[in-house]
């Protein structure tokens, strides 16, 4: 059998073939496909290769498409956070300028205000050593800066100058040990003497236990020291207490609650009046218009005036009352009945009394 096929192996693959496709051929036809067998195989063949390289072109195209697009985000993140930082410095800058512009208009409408001649001065660096209390500012003896003139904020008194050169003068703050202001309580006007410590708080000596001094109660300049007018502020009560000798009072200064830039220079000193203790403090409070009247007679339009027609509160309460008196038969100004100020001047008026006639006197 072996030789046999061996000697005729080409025919019997010839027949194989023709075997093989006679019997796909009639399985074609009782299955009635269109398609050829040999199509469907080689397609289901190459099918998952297909599959597979579809799958690793669409991978590797959404790889280099998501690098490119992440590259360009990466850079545009990186443009926008250089944008946000020039920005972010941008607005530091016009912050800080906006804020001395404020500052400077602040003080120019408080130079206005005050009786005595200023300076304005910028404050260009602190004192040498640690825990200084001296300030370098920006004008000297050359701009008519003199050692012991006062330094003065809207917000109240900040030292005095102790060293005046051409150019800058050295300031020191209250606070510094050795600084001294005379000073005076606003509702109880207790005198004293207000001392530097060193710290934030300044302690006011020469007060005794019987003076009345309450905390929160103001200090003001006493003008005795004649360094400092009379009538600047100089800071709130935060502590008092009865002690040895006299009560301990320690003042925080109100100048000195926030980092100075600018300040005021007293060049010719006027003493000023300390405002009553129902007046705010600060300078520079907005004020409401007064409240409309609450009753309509009061709201309604009076008579004009004498003085063109402006009417004042005085003009419309003598309208009202005269009005009043004469709805109850009565003239205002002229002795007899007191009218009934409790009715209301709407009231149907009242025929004036008839005058007994007086017998003629002999």
């Amino acid at each position: 059998m072996d030789s046999f096929l061996g000697r005729y192996r080409n025919l019997s693959v010839l027949l194989l073939l023709v075997v093989g496709q006679l019997l796909l051929l009639a399985y074609q036809v009782r299955s009635s496909q269109d398609v050829p067998l040999i199509r469907i195989w080689a397609v289901a063949a190459v099918s998952p290769l297909a599959r597979a390289l579809e799958a690793g072109r669409s991978a590797a195209a959404s790889f280099f498409s998501s690098y490119f697009i992440l590259r360009d985000v990466r850079a545009e993140n990186e443009r926008l956070k250089k944008e946000l930082g020039e920005l972010r410095l941008k607005n530091h800058l016009l912050a800080a300028e906006l804020a001395s512009a404020e500052r400077a208009q602040a003080l120019e409408q408080y130079r206005a205000r005050i009786p005595s001649k200023t300076l304005p001065v910028r404050v260009i660096g602190a004192g040498a050593g640690p825990g200084t209390h001296t300030v370098f500012v920006d004008r000297g003896s050359s701009d008519g800066v003199q050692r012991g003139m006062a330094a003065i904020t809207p917000e109240g008194i900040v030292g005095k100058v102790v060293a005046a050169y051409p150019m800058a003068s050295l300031v020191q703050l209250i606070t510094a040990q050795g600084a001294v202001a005379s000073v005076i309580s606003q509702k109880s006007r207790v005198r004293g003497a207000l001392k530097g410590t060193g710290a934030s708080l300044c302690a006011v000596d020469h007060v005794e236990n019987k003076d009345p001094l309450e905390p929160g109660e103001w200090f003001y300049t006493s003008g005795n020291d004649r360094v400092f007018p009379r009538g600047l502020p100089v800071g709130r009560v935060a502590l008092v207490r009865e002690g040895r000798g006299g009560k301990e009072v320690l003042v925080e200064p109100s100048a000195l609650k926030s980092r100075i830039e600018e300040m005021l220079i007293v060049i010719d000193g006027v003493h000023g009046l300390i405002p009553p203790p129902e007046q705010p403090p600060a300078e520079g409070v907005s004020l409401l218009p007064p409240p409309p009247p609450d009753s309509p007679q009061e709201a309604a339009p009076a008579a004009p005036a004498a003085n063109g027609g402006a009417l004042t509160d005085a003009d419309r309460l003598v309208d009202r009352y005269r009005r009043l008196t004469e709805s109850q038969g009565l003239q205002l100004g002229v002795k007899g009945r007191i009218a009934d100020f409790t009715r209301e001047p709407s009231q149907s008026p009242v025929p004036p009394a008839e005058k007994k006639s007086e017998p003629p006197r002999p």
